[in-house]
């Protein structure tokens, strides 16, 4: 896959954000990094948040927070990817015109790839670029074939192995059914857990908006369901959000973008000192606020490199 450099002009000084500096390692843990969200209540003002407001809990531990930065101005550089199921019902043509809206209304500072999922993958229309409108451009209908994309999250693992590293945001809005025909429904579906494990390791945060498929198991009550709390684990575990209504297609999407919109605007790049096990691996982690009518929204694990 080839990819755009132009994001360059609005990188942060780190190796990566959801990666931790191993060599920096200090008695107290290793430095990781995270990018938060900051979420008030309906109709509070957006206060001022401090380092000292991010409370970071590993088990029963509080971790020592070392740097709490906004993602904004020169800090601001984003990479998101609208990836969308090509499996999904063609009457999701009635909203690419919200899409593309939103995809326009971007600052500067954010790159936009559109991508198809089909058949485990994610198939590129459009490579990350500052160009917004050519980024609009790349949207089209679904093919509307039942069975061409089994998993959302295989495809979704895929394009996470395949996004290269870079020291700025990474962020993904899927749109699919969530329905995972690769797994007969129910708990503990390996490939989306794979998918969640896949983008916390890269620190991706992956929100997602709910449509209708194509095909029997789009009509199953069962399997819908499933999709949507398939959807809501993997946007709450990587810190983003899932957005649905009901078990039917939306009016609009309106809503849901112009509230994305807000959030990517009220992000912060967070440091604190992960404790290591002997080995390197996931670590579960809560990011927290006592400052009243604000909720920090965060993956809740992230990669912390073995202890030395």
């Amino acid at each position: 896959m080839k990819w755009l450099c132009r994001i360059a002009l609005f990188t942060v000084v780190a190796s990566g954000l959801a990666m931790a500096v191993g060599q920096d390692q200090s008695s107290d843990g290793v430095p990781v990094h995270m990018v938060v969200t900051v979420e008030t209540r309906h109709g509070s003002s957006m206060p001022d948040i401090s380092r000292q407001d991010a409370m970071v809990r590993q088990g029963k531990d509080r971790l020592r927070t070392t740097d709490w930065v906004p993602l904004q101005g020169d800090r601001a550089g984003l990479q998101l990817f609208v990836v969308i199921d090509d499996a999904l019902n063609t009457s999701l043509g009635s909203q690419l015109d919200d899409l593309r809206q939103f995809i326009n209304a971007q600052p500067a500072t954010t790159s936009v790839g559109v991508g198809y999922m089909r058949n485990g993958t994610v198939q590129v229309a459009q490579e990350l670029t500052v160009d917004h409108t050519q980024a609009a451009k790349a949207l089209r209908l679904p093919l509307g074939e039942p069975g061409i994309n089994a998993s959302p999250y295989v495809s979704l693992a895929d394009l996470t192995k395949r996004w290269p590293e870079t020291p700025v945001r990474r962020e993904v809005l899927l749109i699919t059914d969530g329905i995972d025909r690769l797994w007969d429904g129910g708990t503990d579906d390996p490939y989306l857990d794979e998918a969640i494990e896949q983008a916390q390791k890269a620190g991706i945060i992956v929100f997602s908006i709910y449509s209708p498929g194509v095909g029997h198991y789009s009509h199953n009550y069962w399997r819908t369901n499933w999709g949507q709390n398939y959807l809501s684990q993997l946007s709450e575990e990587t810190g983003g959000e899932s957005f649905y209504f009901m078990n039917g297609a939306p009016v609009s999407f309106l809503p849901y973008l112009d509230d994305l919109s807000q959030k990517l605007g009220r992000q912060y790049l967070l440091t604190f000192l992960a404790k290591p096990g002997k080995k390197a691996g996931m670590q579960k982690v809560k990011v927290q606020t006592e400052v009243p009518n604000v909720e920090l929204v965060a993956a809740d694990a992230i990669w912390v490199p073995a202890a030395q």
